[in-house]
């Protein structure tokens, strides 16, 4: 695909979950194989995952590693963020047999995650129409208690994940397999959360990361409700981050959702009503070359709807529109 498209992280990956994606023009998806802990995926596997979605006129473009966006407690590798060796050296194994199939299966990027708290957010909140808003207020956030991990100093987290990219980036380079990581989510004050420092939970902790292994398979899935997040003033700010990874092709995939208010103190709202101006953003990712996938992400939970389907519907419609606003505009 030569511009930027529809995309979609939902799972499962079935027939009925395809044949649904495919009525709202979604073009290309992050697709989910079964994975068991510590197991690599099977090629077979993966080229049947990837017949079956593009039997439904849709591209496999993503596949998750298991480096969820979970509370280290409940992930599958968790030797990795803990930088406990041997145990962190099998995984790292594992995540580069995963490379090596998924490029010998005919799939080119995989996104993953390297975080210890997971998503932090506060109470939920009221939203349009009776909806309900996913809701980060700091001083209301449960800031004590330690993790599992305990205390976790920003040179720790450099260590962890430098120690993961030295031995799993040359594998993607050699494989032709793009890395897309996706931020912390959000960011947190300098003296970190719950005993852990959130370096890319910050614009300039993104800008180290890409610098620690030059490679053009080396970059982010671009979360634009994050970054906002991280940003003291994302209305003025946001495009200026886009244009700066987007420039230098470190934009992989772009998860395309809205805010209102800024740093430590947020809701994740409908598209429409947030503070970004996000024909603005897909306007400025067109200007810097990107042509990949645009997804929405977090959705409100809207009434009656709790698989999410009427609001990723809506989701769809918006990002089409906004496609259609940036190329026949």
């Amino acid at each position: 695909m030569s511009r930027i498209h529809l995309g979609t992280q939902r799972g499962p990956t079935t027939p009925e979950t395809l044949q649904y994606f495919a009525q709202f023009g979604v073009e290309g998806i992050v697709g989910y194989p079964e994975t068991k802990p510590d197991e690599s995926w099977k090629v077979e596997d993966l080229v049947q995952l990837r017949e079956l979605v593009e039997s439904f006129g849709i591209q496999l473009e993503f596949v998750p590693l298991p480096l969820p966006s979970s509370l280290i407690s409940h992930a599958q590798m968790p030797n990795i963020m803990l930088g406990k060796s041997p145990g962190r050296d099998r995984e790292i194994e594992v995540i580069c047999s995963m490379i090596r199939a998924a490029a010998e299966a005919g799939i080119p990027a995989l996104k993953y995650n390297m975080t210890l708290i997971g998503v932090a957010r506060s109470e939920p909140t009221p939203g349009r129409g009776g909806s309900t808003y996913s809701t980060f207020v700091y001083e209301k956030a449960n800031q004590d208690s330690l993790i599992e991990a305990g205390n976790v100093d920003a040179d720790a987290m450099w260590e962890r994940i430098t120690y993961f990219l030295e031995r799993v980036i040359p594998v993607a380079e050699e494989h032709k397999v793009k890395m897309a990581c996706h931020p912390h989510d959000p960011g947190m004050p300098d003296e970190g959360f719950r005993g852990v420092d959130r370096v890319l939970g910050r614009i300039e902790g993104m800008k180290k990361f890409i610098e620690i292994c030059p490679s053009e398979y080396h970059g982010f899935n671009f979360c634009v409700g994050t970054v906002s997040e991280n940003l003291k003033d994302p209305v003025n700010e946001i495009c200026d981050v886009v244009r700066y990874f987007g420039e230098r092709k470190k934009i992989f995939m772009v998860h395309l959702r809205n805010i209102k208010g800024s740093f430590l103190n947020f809701q994740e709202v409908y598209p429409d009503e947030g503070d970004v101006d996000l024909l603005k953003v897909v306007r400025t990712l067109k200007e810097t070359g990107y042509e990949g996938m645009l997804l929405p992400d977090h959705m409100p939970h809207t009434i009656g709807d709790d698989g999410g389907r009427q609001a990723f519907a809506f989701g769809y419609g918006y990002i089409k529109a906004l496609l259609q606003a940036v190329y026949e505009g």
